[in-house]
């Protein structure tokens, strides 16, 4: 087949494609400067740059190209507004007429032709400097832009060395610190998978505990750093120096709340309890913070020719973590460094390019145990695995990953965790959930909006009214307490500040957009007029005043406030305004304003900047239309926010059945790496 050669009429078309929202500038700039360079690229070679690009800006590692040619129809995707009559997507229509030109070979060899392409199939490893990569295999060909690559291998590369390397347990010390940890109780499943996940993250130089809300992760990470100091005490070795660390700041503190507890609440031999407990590190930090992230730039100051000084990672809330995090993490470990991945693999991924946790998680409900290693999981612990988690191809990597399987968070609340499992079974419908809403009216509700009488909209009424009542909890609080200025004094502004967070903690609205009616922008402007109408909020022009709920949107390494972080605007008498940051040790961070630069509202946050975070009733806003970013992961993280309410909010049933049946699946080299390990 003849491939053409590049015209001005697919550059043209691209640029249509920019117009209507289809590929970024910076898609069609990179594939113009491609075309600047090598003048005769042929309309396949620049077809791929323009669709690798936009599919990283989308999440995706790299461009599969066997499934772009078999689903055009998930390229280029763009939002519909409410008004357009019409469901077509005229950009990717000419895209699948570009694509019906092509078959695999011919894409491959157009591509691997180029110069701006280096062709490393089935494993080979790329030494040029082009801009492109061609990796994969001949039956599933992936193109990448050169970094992801190079971020993938050197995940690829720590992984592998890391599970290579196994550690022999003692088998007495381990059957004392074991029984001691895991005390015998009456357990909701025949196997105790958290003494499970234990064992196999101690012998190994890598390992994944993942699991469902409220299942017992952090507990079971901290009885595993238990076991493996108890190990070196007992054998009067040094103990490990271990790190702790989140993608967020406000997940690393969230952790850091939970291991304080957990550390307590430990049942150890009591002539170890003391020197066990004093070596479990208490204070989590961000993964940039880890690292040393070098302002205004994408480096850190520990790498590999300065990798931290550490025995001991564990990363919580991993699902957030993107590809290029990741390969940075692993570079700045020192090749003895043991590794802990720590979080649910059903929740939605990094904003940001790659699935990390997905991927290597992605046979995880099967286990893939081999009876070698459930043997040695009975000698050391007594714990017997049922023969279906049972395979003798099991590979390294499910040898240490292990998935907690029951949720102990909802047995208060069964409702929110009936619908959590029926929206993560990938076969919910509207139907079947308001079914679920129906058996549980005290801990779950859902709100449909109706079209406004007489023009297009929705009534926003109602949601106008669960906002209100929602955020009247904490904006009372805030005024009722409030310290007068003969008391103001630190500790009593603290003390004040810290019942204003916790009464906060009480509800959150969650959308799925930042865009349109249900965009954050658009509802935070709603509920923030809805609040003052109500007098709960003062009725400024100003955007700082009392009561404002806001969320740093970019990291401020001078104050020290990581992107996610949230703060609350509080009256401080006799000083006027200040902005008060929790600070993770119980305490209080107070912040001038005017030091504030990248902040919004934040009375409506996405699901995406909700993630490490819990509040007590959750609600969440899906759109009246159809959206690419709207998936089952979605409306799972959403839910898994709350600890005792939850309500959906919708329009249109035909939206909420998309968003259920709508799986995220990003493109990825690492996907199958846990059958190749």
């Amino acid at each position: 087949m003849t491939i053409s050669t590049s015209t001005p009429t697919l550059l043209q078309h691209m640029a249509h494609w920019v117009e209507q929202g289809a590929l970024r500038s910076l898609d069609l700039a990179l594939t113009r400067l491609i075309q600047q360079q090598l003048p005769d690229s042929s309309d396949a070679l620049l077809l791929g740059v323009a669709l690798v690009s936009e599919r990283n800006a989308h999440g995706h590692v790299c461009l599969d190209l066997h499934s772009a040619l078999q689903q055009p129809q998930l390229l280029l995707s763009t939002v519909k507004q409410p008004d357009e009559a019409s469901s077509a997507n005229p950009a990717r229509e000419t895209l699948v007429a570009q694509l019906s030109r092509l078959s695999l070979s011919s894409w491959v060899a157009a591509l691997s032709a180029s110069p701006a392409v280096e062709t490393c199939l089935n494993g080979s490893f790329a030494q040029g400097n082009s801009p492109l990569v061609l990796a994969g295999s001949p039956e599933r060909p992936l193109l990448y832009l050169r970094r992801y690559w190079h971020y993938e291998q050197q995940i690829k590369s720590a992984l592998s060395q890391r599970l290579a390397t196994t550690h022999v347990l003692p088998e007495a010390n381990t059957h004392m610190l074991l029984a001691a940890l895991f005390p015998a109780t009456s357990l909701p499943t025949a196997t105790d998978w958290q003494k499970v996940a234990c064992l196999l993250a101690a012998r190994s130089n890598f390992a994944i505990i993942t699991g469902g809300p409220g299942t017992g992760k952090t507990t079971t990470v901290v009885k595993l750093l238990a076991l493996l100091q108890g190990l070196r005490v007992a054998n009067n070795e040094r103990p490990l120096h271990i790190h702790l660390a989140a993608p967020t700041g406000k997940a690393a503190a969230r952790l850091s709340e939970s291991i304080a507890g957990s550390i307590e609440r430990l049942e150890l031999p009591t002539a170890l309890e003391a020197a066990i407990k004093s070596t479990i590190p208490k204070e989590v930090t961000t993964l940039h913070r880890l690292l040393g992230s070098l302002p205004n730039t994408r480096n850190f100051r520990h790498h590999a020719s300065q990798p931290l000084p550490t025995d001991l990672v564990v990363v919580d809330e991993a699902s957030m973590m993107d590809v290029e995090m990741m390969a940075q993490l692993v570079d700045a470990l020192p090749r003895h460094a043991r590794l802990i991945l720590l979080g649910d693999k059903d929740q939605l991924a990094s904003v940001e390019a790659g699935s990390i946790l997905g991927d290597l998680c992605q046979t995880a409900d099967a286990a893939h145990y081999t009876p070698a290693t459930q043997a040695w999981i009975q000698q050391l612990s007594n714990e017997a695995l049922a023969d279906e988690f049972i395979d003798p191809q099991g590979s390294a990597l499910q040898q240490a990953t292990c998935m907690l399987r029951h949720s102990y968070r909802f047995s208060a609340h069964p409702g929110i965790g009936a619908l959590a499992s029926q929206i993560n079974s990938g076969k919910a419908t509207p139907k079947s959930l308001q079914a679920i809403f129906a058996q549980h009216p005290d801990s779950l509700n859902s709100v449909q909006l109706q079209a406004a009488t007489g023009s297009y909209g929705m009534q926003l009424a109602p949601l106008e009214k669960l906002a209100t009542e929602g955020y009247q909890g904490y904006l009372t609080t805030l005024k009722t307490l409030q310290p007068t200025q003969d008391n103001a004094s630190p500790e009593v502004m603290q003390a004040w500040a810290l019942q204003v967070f916790a009464a906060h903690n009480q509800f959150q609205l969650l959308t799925a957009m930042r865009r349109g009616v249900f965009g954050v922008d658009n509802l935070n402007l709603l509920i923030t007029q809805a609040l003052q109408r109500k007098k709960l909020l003062p009725d400024v022009e100003s955007r700082w005043y009392a009561g404002r709920p806001l969320l740093i949107t970019r990291n401020d390494y001078s104050l020290k406030l990581m992107n996610g972080d949230i703060g609350i605007c509080l009256q401080w008498p006799g000083k006027g305004l200040r902005v008060a940051f929790p600070d993770g040790k119980q305490g209080i961070r107070w912040v001038l304003p005017s030091r504030l630069q990248a902040v919004e509202t934040v009375f409506a946050m996405t699901v995406h900047k909700s993630q490490g975070s819990e509040f007590t009733h959750t609600a969440l806003v899906l759109p009246e239309y159809g959206n690419p970013v709207l998936s089952k992961e979605l409306i799972y993280t959403g839910v898994t926010r709350s600890k005792e309410q939850f309500t959906l909010v919708y329009s249109a049933d035909h939206v909420l059945q998309q968003a259920l049946q709508t799986q995220v699946q990003r493109a990825s080299g690492l996907v199958g790496i846990a059958m190749d390990s």
